[in-house]
């Protein structure tokens, strides 16, 4: 099967859907080699991630060659391009369909990541929030399929977009396969550990209070890895406020491995967001032996299943009970790290999402 790709994120987006771009198109070439994978991107930034897609085997990345380039030729110019190239069905990675792609003969899938700008309207501006709804309805309206990362994203796609159930299946989001392989623990002292983009939903500010109430003996260092505007420097400056600096570390520039080795070596990870389409940290935690505090709600439960603390995210007490109850209890610690990572290994193996998402595309074809 010829098969082509919206790959815009995998060449241009160095964070999640991008990760995502690139983990999905790597899975499908390693379990599925048959296969040709087309690559259409209106731009390539080149670097030593992206560098190795164009060359990868079974891969042909398409950038315009025309007058009409950029995000016009990625939403109006793509269907006349895999027509010519013969391509049997296309998969939108980002939430994003081209226009005319119903009407061309060709199938698709399209990939809903999270609704948040709908169950989280603040954090966006009104024009963004109109744009991205329009064009999740159109996708939704015009895919073959529409695979959703997570129970809980179908729950919202289902109820904000007004579609048959049958046309939506759940494949979960794959990990980088580099957190698959064990590695030992090096760092002596202990840390605790959040990964993520430091916004309102993801709720640092929370772990950053629940933090402040553990008893003084079991206060270790938070080390956050993420990004963030100006939720970051609300925490950064009640952080000042309230004497914390000693206890909150900000590293910069961390790559996949570097993130592996500080989720080998925290003592937890935690990761109470108020809402995910997955949440991805709490697997990658977990395949790396970390017991994990995240929330009850949205995905979360999903991601992290029994062996994830799950606290109230709205309540830093509790939070902070279940920071305090993997810190002092060896034996659930025990079952956290063990069954957390058997888990994450059956559940989200590369191969076995692989399987999913081509039996998707079979409905399809």
């Amino acid at each position: 099967m010829r098969i082509g790709f919206d790959a815009k994120r995998l060449y241009n987006n160095f964070t999640g859907l991008g990760n995502h771009s690139r983990t999905t198109i790597d899975m499908l070439t390693e379990e599925f080699p048959e296969h040709e994978y087309w690559l259409y991107t209106p731009k390539v930034r080149l670097n030593g991630v992206t560098l190795p897609y164009m060359g990868k085997k079974n891969c042909k990345t398409v950038t315009p060659k025309g007058l009409v380039r950029g995000s016009a030729w990625r939403t109006y110019g793509l269907v006349n391009e895999m027509r010519k190239d013969g391509i049997e069905l296309f998969h939108g990675l980002s939430n994003e369909m081209p226009v005319g792609l119903f009407h061309s003969g060709i199938a698709s899938v399209v990939t809903i990541h999270d609704v948040a700008f709908r169950t989280f309207p603040d954090m966006y501006h009104w024009h963004d929030r109109k744009i991205y709804d329009a064009k999740w309805q159109y996708a939704c309206n015009h895919a073959s399929r529409i695979v959703c990362i997570s129970e809980c994203t179908k729950r919202d796609v289902l109820a904000f977009y007004d579609v048959p159930e049958y046309k939506v299946d759940v494949v979960y989001q794959p990990v980088n396969r580099l957190y698959y392989e064990p590695m030992e623990r090096t760092d002596t002292e202990p840390f605790m550990l959040y990964v993520g983009a430091v916004n309102s939903r993801k709720n640092l500010l929370g772990v950053v209070k629940a933090l402040e109430l553990m008893p003084k003996d079991l206060q270790m260092p938070l080390v956050v890895v993420g990004g963030g505007g100006s939720y970051k420097r609300i925490v950064q400056q009640y952080v000042a406020e309230h004497g914390l600096g000693h206890l909150v570390m900000w590293p910069e520039m961390v790559d996949n491995a570097e993130l592996k080795r500080l989720y080998t070596n925290a003592w937890m990870m935690v990761y109470p967001s108020f809402y995910e389409g997955f949440g991805l940290p709490v697997v990658e935690a977990q395949l790396c032996g970390c017991p994990v505090v995240t929330s009850n709600v949205s995905s979360l439960p999903e991601a992290g299943g029994e062996w994830a603390l799950k606290a109230d995210p709205g309540s830093v007490e509790d939070i902070r009970d279940k920071m305090v109850e993997l810190l002092t209890d060896e034996e659930l610690r025990r079952r956290c790290v063990e069954g957390g990572r058997q888990r994450a290994l059956s559940m989200f193996h590369p191969s076995v999402l692989a399987r999913q998402l081509m039996e998707v595309y079979r409905k399809c074809v």
